[in-house]
């Protein structure tokens, strides 16, 4: 039957984000309600409440999770009530034109849960990426259900749900970093020390963070940057040329999202180097760039949509390299705070004190 449970709900662009009880229907075909263990405070939800996605309100927010499957719909076989999973929001449908040509995770057509989530008065709410997991219990599609170690802490795992997946993602898939690349990363916020780890995890032997807050950069060497650089105070791509022997970096990964920065990471790639754009930019960014610069330098302009991973692939290897001390998961969570207080986790977001907070429920 239905369960009431409490939630984050955004229900006004800009508003403040109220907790509030929330209606949770027993799973129907092809979905999971799931209790979430943790939740990572993502800056997506901060660009829903703000309306930066769309204008669906009320949004039930939270998408950065790992819990416990409570129950599963009538035809579900590949997860079962007690398995330990993380939430994705690729929860690929195997039949779209992406999936038919071998690219799953490129896949167009992902699914989410058929029936809505309700205010008490039966008011529809927009689940944050399909998941909605700022709350005691959400419902998904099964295929949004990932398994994984149950070792790894619940607040490190639903980490892999979004932002370090991204990072990782950037540097790992879509970048194709290799072994002895050079590496530059400009934003070194949660997603890009997400793509310094994987730079470092994949073999680069030079990687440059560039940020304008030197607190962040601190934290970009911890991650496995061998070079910082602040661009307030230093021209970025005279500084990446100069750490990559004056040639420019073989990648370089962009995340912030913004048209002088790409404009930044263009000029400070090598001859066919890889420029890969992860930060997320607003609908009104435009870019120029001379053509003649782009037809010169040839290499590859590429975007990363969620690290262009495949979460029964990604997730399971990440979670075992972090449980073999490989992959510092749990250095990117900052804090872990209640349901209550992600209001203040997003004003900590803005002022850049914080790489993650995390919601941490009452187990």
């Amino acid at each position: 039957m239905p369960v009431q449970v409490q939630g984050v709900v955004a229900r006004s662009q800009g508003a403040p984000v109220t907790l509030e009880t929330i209606v949770v229907p027993d799973p129907g075909p092809g979905e999971a309600r799931v209790r979430p263990l943790a939740c990572g405070v993502c800056h997506t939800d901060l660009h829903y409440r703000e309306g930066a996605i769309n204008d669906d309100f009320p949004f039930l927010l939270g998408h950065e999770a790992a819990g416990i499957v409570e129950s599963v719909g009538p035809d579900v076989t590949d997860v079962a009530p007690g398995d330990y999973v993380i939430l994705n929001w690729r929860a690929v449908c195997g039949t779209c034109r992406a999936c038919l040509r071998g690219r799953p995770w490129y896949c167009f057509s992902s699914h989410n849960a058929t029936q809505k989530m309700t205010l008490l008065d039966g008011t529809e709410l927009s689940p944050a990426l399909g998941i909605g997991a700022f709350a005691e219990m959400t419902l998904v599609a099964a295929g949004q259900c990932t398994k994984v170690d149950p070792a790894a802490p619940p607040e490190v795992a639903g980490l892999l749900g979004c932002g370090v997946m991204a990072g990782l993602g950037a540097a790992l898939n879509t970048g194709n970093v290799g072994r002895g690349d050079t590496v530059a990363v400009i934003g070194c916020g949660g997603v890009g020390d997400a793509a310094i780890a994987g730079a470092r995890l994949a073999g680069a032997r030079v990687i440059v963070a560039v940020d304008i807050d030197d607190r962040k950069l601190e934290l970009a060497r911890k991650f496995g940057a061998t070079h910082v650089v602040n661009s307030r105070q230093t021209d970025a791509v005279e500084a990446i040329r100069e750490a990559t022997d004056g040639f420019g970096a073989d990648v370089v990964i962009e995340a912030i999202g913004r048209p002088d920065t790409y404009e930044q990471a263009f000029f400070a790639r090598d001859l066919a180097g890889t420029v890969v754009l992860v930060g997320v930019p607003s609908p009104d960014m435009r870019l120029d760039l001379p053509l003649i610069e782009y037809f010169g330098r040839g290499g590859a302009l590429k975007s990363s949509w969620y690290g262009d991973c495949l979460p029964s692939r990604d997730f399971p290897m990440l979670i075992d390299l972090y449980l073999q001390d490989r992959l510092p998961l749990q250095d990117f969570v900052s804090e872990t705070i209640g349901i209550g207080d992600v209001e203040a986790a997003f004003d900590k977001m803005h002022h850049g004190d914080v790489l993650r907070s995390v919601v941490v429920f009452d187990r």
